[in-house]
């Protein structure tokens, strides 16, 4: 029986450790999306999301050490190329805002998906605490997916 938790547990920690990566990801890619405006109201917006993905990262690295796992301590290279090609369409778009606010966009789709699939895996059972904690993250994320079509729209 001890052998299954600690599976259970590992399965868990994996799924956080997912997000978590993409949390990372998502913090550097506002800070740097943030550096490439000028508009200050999408830049403390932009200020706003990267603050918010750092506490999300330091909740989901608490979350991570309580199953007695450790929390991964870096983003992906998916994340660092996906910058890259931010700076690339931003180096040459004609309207560099538009196409960071896409970008931004894009990024959060993607979050929420990772947080969905982590939700309503039906072979695992989160804890009530661990599922709030997602459940506010995600919601969070999709709320800033709305205000970034707002100033996509207006930009």
């Amino acid at each position: 029986m001890k052998r299954d938790n600690m599976k259970y547990s590992e399965k868990i920690s994996d799924g956080l450790n997912n997000l978590l990566v993409k949390n990372y990801d998502a913090e550097k890619g506002f800070k740097l999306a943030m550096d490439k405006i000028d508009n200050p109201t999408i830049h403390t917006f932009l200020k706003d999301r990267a603050a918010q993905r750092g506490e999300f990262a330091q909740e989901l690295k608490n979350e991570i050490l309580q199953y007695g796992e450790l929390p991964e301590e870096d983003g992906s290279i998916k994340g660092d190329m996906h910058r890259a090609w931010m700076n690339l369409k931003a180096a040459v778009a004609s309207n560099e805002k538009e196409q960071l606010l896409e970008e931004v966009e894009r990024g959060e789709k993607a979050s929420l998906e990772e947080y969905n699939e982590i939700l309503y895996d039906k072979g695992v059972v989160l804890p009530p605490s661990t599922e709030s904690m997602l459940i506010r993250q995600r919601d969070a994320i999709r709320s800033s997916l709305t205000v970034a079509n707002i100033h996509e729209r207006i930009a």
